[in-house]
């Protein structure tokens, strides 16, 4: 496409159109990519998987979720976990193809600028100790 270009809405999409993705949206996928889980399932595994350091606020994660069905990053789940232990109200999003390969992307395109950044010197190697840390 062309600067100025603009796609028409159902017109196929590669997973590079759709980069960078948002912070809330990485996270997102990257809670749904080992299995489906309802929203405040997601906000849970991001938090824990971050120590705490990422909260995603209920409008945060409704509204990703929005743009993300949309997308065509995720979809809803019909299946339910155990139906006898469950909520019927909650809804469960699971990761699509599109979804997936998006988020691959988007993890390549981070693993390059990370590699740029230890190129300047910008961050040690992995086994050095972290530049925050002191120098």
């Amino acid at each position: 496409m062309r600067e100025g270009d603009t796609k028409m809405v159902g017109e196929a999409q590669g997973p590079r159109d759709l980069l960078p993705l948002t912070p809330a949206v990485l996270n997102i996928l990257l809670a749904l990519a080992d299995r489906e889980r309802h929203g405040y399932g997601i906000m849970k595994e991001v938090e824990g998987r971050s120590g705490g350091e990422v909260r995603l606020g209920p409008g945060t994660l409704y509204g990703s979720i929005k743009r993300m069905l949309a997308d065509g990053l995720i979809e809803e789940s019909d299946e339910r976990p155990d139906p006898e232990m469950d909520d019927q109200r909650r809804r469960y999003y699971r990761i699509t193809d599109l979804g997936r390969r998006v988020a691959g992307a988007e993890a390549e395109r981070l693993a390059s600028l990370v590699a740029t950044a230890r190129e300047k010197k910008l961050l040690r190697s992995p086994r050095q100790r972290p530049l925050s840390e002191g120098a």
